[in-house]
């Protein structure tokens, strides 16, 4: 038996020796002591007594003397720590003796005077705190505002009943931890809460390590630049410092599950600090039931402090400061033996220091599964997993399947698609380390426009981009986003725009005219609107951290104020002859040929003036005509393909001077 256990017996103990006094007082003054059936039915006789009682104040045994803690005596601590008085300390005492010692059950029952009631009620736990109901100080020890039932130690039941005949009961949770036993409330374990004990390098200087070290308990609303970011590294300061973390990412408001989240950070003491993950929407009433004085309690979110979330509350807004912390350190100390380019391999991800380790773990894991060395691929598609996929209900998610490989462009192009890459890898080196930053709130993004007819790769070479980068792809068709109401624009985009800062991807805006045109005079309210809209989403894009690629067909309808806030401008030209024969081969590179069809190919690429895009098209009708006979490919096969691509463009096909193929 553990010292905290027997501790609380020796408190049993006490509690037995005034139970026993008050059975004996009850024996003497109640003539219905020895029927058997007493406690079952009120008989005549005990009605009549009670209806002529006098009405004074029974008679008590003598209340409980002073009591001596023993070592190891967990009650004295958590009086301490959720502002229990002696009367409390008795009175909860009382309440989980039953659930201790089932020997209580049958004394409840006796005292109750009903057998089918083995809790201590209301009047018998003040009558063995040497007390009664009468007494409005004690009743008070009970009152919804008091400490007893705030802090979740005690709960009435039987809400029909009057107060004096309600039971007390006390959640398992606080008697397994008055009994030595320091397993996480049930209830928390579905209600996304780690706990996460102390441990970590010390705290160093900023923000996330004043709240760590202050002298006294403190709440704080911490306005993040990017999900998670600002709660790893408040988190990781608080362990570092020597403290246990109650870590809660709720995904809705549960005043039961918050209040049991308050109480198990004060019954494990020592400073235990809780990190909450504030939810989209209104946090409020989250915020009003965890923001209290003598428990340090951290609300994380994008979104700004709102004062009518807790008018009461002296609670600190703060910015993050996630620059203080150095995701690539985090990474380094969790693949020491990791081979090549830490900092080029981690770059694209904004992972704040937990969710490095979570990645980094998860690295290990899947290459110990296949029993090889950390490397490249099993980092990044461990920290791809922690991207949260909210993106998916306002864009469409593309997996990257393709390479450099597969693009088909000139020089100049393919080496600025590389130098994108390059931007996104070693941006905290350049704009952190290096202070290339510029002011005014420009983010730490890449953004860039791919322009081009249509065809020509740019979406391609955006995907290319981000499986280089090890990334995910959403696609964004601006001309969906846009809308006919004042205001409904900025609001589509803002949604996508924060759910992409706490996505590692690369965004792809289709069709960016749509609200990137050339702003125009102001001759009606339409023309002033939409000239916000332009604004607004310029604005957003400056101050966006991610990776950002808008295309568009027109280059020459684009806002040149916008275009000299980007950071590459990528030009696809229509492919010459050269590059068309090249795309041939490549799209056909798989597939059965009959034999002199690459010098078909050739001749092919001369008659047809196809961009990359109808090619490839021409070649799936190439192959399904072919798969229709069961034969190879043929010359006639890939010039019936490229004329269907003729037709459906509207053009006039090769050698007919008819817009149908003959």
């Amino acid at each position: 038996m553990n010292e905290a256990a027997r501790a609380l017996l020796l408190r049993l103990d006490q509690l037995r020796t005034t139970v026993a006094a008050l059975v004996e007082a009850r024996s003497a003054d109640d003539p219905t002591a020895q029927d058997p059936l007493r406690g079952l039915y009120v008989s005549a006789e005990t009605a009549a007594r009670l209806a002529s009682a006098d009405g004074g104040v029974p008679e008590l045994p003598p209340a409980t003397g002073s009591f001596t803690p023993e070592p190891g005596d967990r009650l004295t601590a958590l009086a301490r720590d959720f502002g229990l008085g002696p009367v409390d300390e008795l009175l909860l005492v009382a309440a989980l003796a039953a659930d201790v010692d089932r020997r209580f059950e049958p004394l409840y029952g006796y005292l109750n005077d009903d057998v089918g009631r083995r809790r201590a009620s209301v009047a018998l736990a003040l009558e063995l705190a040497g007390t009664g109901p009468y007494d409005p100080d004690a009743r008070g020890r009970l009152h919804p505002a008091a400490p007893l039932i705030t802090g979740g130690l005690v709960t009435l039941e039987d809400e029909d009943r009057p107060l004096p005949g309600r039971a007390l009961r006390v959640p398992e949770r606080v008697v397994a931890h008055l009994l030595g036993d320091d397993t996480l409330d049930g209830q928390l374990m579905g209600a996304h809460v780690e706990l996460l004990p102390p441990g970590g390098s010390a705290p160093g200087e900023g923000l996330a390590a004043r709240i760590a070290l202050a002298p006294n308990p403190v709440a704080v609303h911490l306005r993040e630049r990017r999900a998670g970011s600002g709660a790893d590294a408040v988190t990781a300061a608080l362990r570092g410092a020597g403290r246990a973390v109650l870590r809660h990412r709720p995904e809705a408001t549960d005043p039961a599950a918050a209040r049991a989240l308050l109480r198990e950070a004060r019954l494990r003491g020592n400073g235990c600090a809780v990190v909450v993950e504030l939810p989209d929407g209104q946090p409020g009433p989250l915020v009003r039931e965890l923001a209290v004085s003598d428990v340090t309690v951290v609300f994380a979110g994008t979104d700004p402090y709102d004062p009518t979330w807790a008018p009461g509350a002296a609670l600190l807004a703060l910015e993050d400061t996630a620059a203080e912390t150095d995701p690539l350190t985090a990474w380094s100390e969790e693949l020491p033996a990791y081979e090549g380019d830490l900092a080029e391999a981690v770059g694209p991800y904004r992972l704040g220091a937990g969710q490095v380790r979570r990645a980094a773990r998860g690295a290990l894991t899947l290459a110990g599964f296949e029993g090889v060395p950390v490397g490249l691929g099993h980092v990044q598609k461990s920290a791809r997993q922690l991207s949260a996929p909210l993106l998916d209900r306002h864009a469409r998610r593309v997996r990257p399947a393709v390479g450099f490989a597969d693009l088909v462009l000139p020089e100049e192009p393919l080496a600025m698609l590389h130098e994108l890459a390059g931007r996104a890898r070693h941006r905290d080196r350049v704009l952190g380390e290096w202070r290339l930053r510029t002011g005014g709130g420009r983010g730490r993004g890449v953004v860039a426009l791919f322009a081009g007819d249509s065809g020509t790769g740019k979406t391609l070479a955006a995907e290319v981009v981000a499986g280089e980068l090890g990334l995910d792809m959403y696609v964004v068709d601006l001309s969906s986003v846009v809308d006919k109401y004042v205001g409904e624009t900025e609001k589509n985009l803002e949604k996508i725009f924060v759910e992409a800062d706490r996505t590692d991807s690369v965004l792809l805006f289709d069709e960016a005219d749509a609200v990137f045109g050339k702003r125009s005079e102001v001759k009606s309210s339409h023309d002033r609107y939409a000239n916000l809209e332009s604004a607004y989403l310029l604005q957003r894009l400056e101050a966006f951290d991610g990776i950002a690629v808008l295309t568009t067909n027109l280059r020459a309808n684009i806002d040149e104020a916008f275009t000299r806030r980007l950071d590459l401008v990528v030009d696809f030209p229509f492919p010459d002859v050269s590059l068309r024969a090249t795309l041939w081969r490549g799209c056909l590179a798989g597939v059965p040929q009959e034999e002199g069809l690459t010098s078909e190919l050739d001749a092919c690429a001369k008659e047809f003036e196809l961009a990359g895009g109808a090619i490839r098209s021409a070649a799936v009708t190439a192959g399904y005509l072919a798969a229709g006979r069961g034969s190879p490919v043929t010359a006639e096969d890939v010039r019936a393909g490229a004329r269907r691509e003729y037709v459906k463009s509207g053009r006039l096909v090769p050698g007919t001077g008819m817009a149908w193929a003959p």
